[in-house]
């Protein structure tokens, strides 16, 4: 059985319309409602301990379905299964099987130092104090955070408060980890130390990670697996790798030229911009063969230095979501 399972899955909202033209009380006693369809049709499954990247636009119902998986929305139709459990109905159970971050919202209390949140937690789910004190000292190491366990949660800088959520989220030992933004405002070595140790963390422990983010460095560094929703219905499902090649057949090639030298026409290679000796410029391979072109360009000058390379991750999301607006 599938670690996570979703068929068919819908959710509707109903919200009300006011016409300026009826009134107060007509808009009171006889109100039109406007059904806004959030999630619509979309079945995947994830396997136990797969990485899997859930993106789309700002919109697109990431966080709708995430929380119909964690039990928080009722769906409208359709079913899904989380470590065997039904969300909607067994939600009691599922909580104490899964974890939870919404990088835009605190789980922690911010006037209670770390310490006393472990606590907390543990008793919300029901953990006895050993266990408690054990996952706490096992955790607190994995993510560094002995140097500040004692201050209140809104001293902490925002690197270690997200730190502190995801060691929280964790003490548990749930086995489905949702993510939502969880790098949202960190600094660079602040993304790539939380990165290492969710990658390390699910190397050890074999949970589940379903992540939403509009950072493609997120997606890059931590999920071989990309699920694409736009406009509430599932557009793609591939692998993280294949997606450049899919959506994208453009590569990026810089070179140096000798000083004073301008740039021949050369067929296929498109001039991008040109800082002083550095050229930057970019290749369509679906028209000509990038061997070709290269073998063009060092023909016509003594090029010092050539660099090729793949577009970011950043342009492949951005063109995935301009193929399936």
């Amino acid at each position: 059985m599938s670690h996570i399972a979703i068929k068919n899955l819908r959710k509707v909202f109903t919200t009300t319309l006011r016409n300026p033209e009826k009134g107060f009380w007509g808009n009171f006693f006889r109100p039109e409602k406007k059904a806004i369809i959030a999630v619509d049709d979309i079945s995947f499954s994830i396997e136990k301990g797969e990485r899997v990247a859930f993106i789309g636009p700002n919109g697109a119902g990431k966080s709708t379905t995430i929380k119909m998986l964690a039990g928080i929305l009722q769906p409208t139709s359709g079913s899904m299964m989380v470590c065997g459990l039904n969300p909607t109905t067994e939600r009691r159970t599922l909580a104490a099987k899964v974890g939870t971050l919404f990088g835009q919202r605190s789980q922690l209390l911010p006037n209670l130092p770390l310490l006393d949140g472990f606590e907390l937690f543990g008793a919300l789910y029901g953990l006895t104090a050993s266990t408690v004190l054990r996952r706490r000292k096992e955790l607190m190491g994995r993510f560094s955070l002995e140097d500040f366990a004692t201050q209140p949660v809104r001293k902490l800088s925002l690197g270690q408060r997200m730190r502190a959520e995801v060691a929280v989220s964790l003490l548990h030992k749930p086995e489905v980890l949702f993510l939502d933004e969880p790098t949202i405002g960190l600094d660079v070595v602040a993304k790539r130390a939380l990165r290492e140790t969710l990658l390390e963390y699910n190397r050890d422990e074999g949970v589940t990670i379903l992540l939403t983010s509009h950072d493609p460095s997120d997606v890059e560094a931590l999920c071989p697996r990309t699920i694409v929703i736009n406009h509430g219905r599932l557009v793609i499902d591939a692998r993280t790798d294949e997606l450049r090649s899919r959506y994208f057949t453009t590569k990026h090639v810089a070179f140096d030229l000798p000083v004073g030298e301008a740039p021949h026409v050369v067929e296929g290679l498109q001039i991008v911009e040109r800082d002083g000796t550095r050229v930057e410029a970019t290749i369509d391979i679906e028209k000509y063969e990038l061997r070709d072109v290269l073998t063009a360009l060092l023909a016509c000058h003594k090029v010092n230095d050539l660099d090729v390379a793949d577009p970011s991750m950043n342009e492949v999301i951005e063109a995935i979501y301009a193929h399936t607006t």
